[in-house]
């Protein structure tokens, strides 16, 4: 199966992966290349139940919610390949991981992971953060897969 050509909605996006609202990062799905990559948009408002507290009067995304973000790209493009259904993708780790730059209410955030490895149930992908032509974060994603 080659990429996709129409975006993935946020109910497309929840068949793939179990995360819901408000713990789902990902509003959109850009392009996807199931077993390969995805590119995601996050649209940050300020109703986003973490701004509350972090920070009163200088709101800024979290930067382990932008890495659980893009983990969330990154197993949608895992979890759309053929005979991945009914498996999880969960967070095993970040390596090489940066972070260069605040998000913001009002920025759309840009997510591309790309898939890198795969042994077992234990696999890689590379990913990166972007709000305009600005990068905002990567590094390396570390995954495992289980039974759901």
């Amino acid at each position: 199966m080659g990429a996709w050509d129409d975006h993935l909605s946020s109910r497309e996006i929840q068949e793939i992966i179990p995360h819901r609202p408000p713990f789902l990062l990902v509003d959109k799905i850009l392009e996807l290349v199931p077993g390969e990559k995805a590119v995601g948009l996050k649209n940050v408002t300020i109703n986003e139940p973490f701004f509350e507290g972090h920070f009163p009067g200088e709101p800024v995304m979290p930067g382990v919610l932008i890495a659980e973000a893009m983990a969330q790209v990154g197993a949608v493009a895992l979890l759309s390949q053929a005979g991945f259904k009914g498996k999880l993708a969960l967070f095993r780790g970040i390596d090489k991981f940066r972070f260069r730059g605040l998000v913001r209410p009002g920025d759309t955030l840009i997510m591309e992971v790309v898939l890198t490895a795969q042994k077992g149930v234990v696999g890689r992908g590379r990913g990166r953060a972007g709000v305009g032509d600005k990068n905002v974060a990567s590094g390396e994603l570390i995954f495992a897969l289980v039974d759901r």
